[in-house]
């Protein structure tokens, strides 16, 4: 499942704080994964700063009690957009991988 959160830029480093906190724990932002994305990056509001999940429902429930009171889930349609840009930069990512690198196993 992919949930998107947002924030206020201003508290960009109550967020950080936050997510980055006790990263060995089984539970953990860190150990799940995150992106966080300034808005003007992704070409939406330039006020809000986005945190973007890939993870379990069960997961997302406690993400969303311990995001609670800093940042609130995005609005259906703001979350679509940001997925799909972040989609897309991952598969950009990954084709750039593949010219630097080239095609494994040689062919010919």
């Amino acid at each position: 499942m992919y949930r998107v959160y947002e924030c206020d830029l201003v508290k960009k480093a109550e967020v950080t704080k936050l997510l980055e906190t006790d990263p060995y724990a089984q539970d953990s932002f860190a150990r799940t994964g995150y992106k966080l994305k300034d808005g003007s990056v992704i070409s939406e509001d330039k006020a809000k700063l986005y945190i973007y999940f890939s993870a379990s429902e069960e997961f997302l429930k406690k993400a969303d009690a311990r995001l609670n009171g800093v940042a609130s889930r995005s609005k259906e349609e703001t979350e679509k957009r940001v997925i799909e840009k972040i989609k897309a930069e991952e598969e950009s990512a990954e084709t750039g991988f593949g010219g630097i690198f080239g095609q494994w196993p040689p062919s010919g």
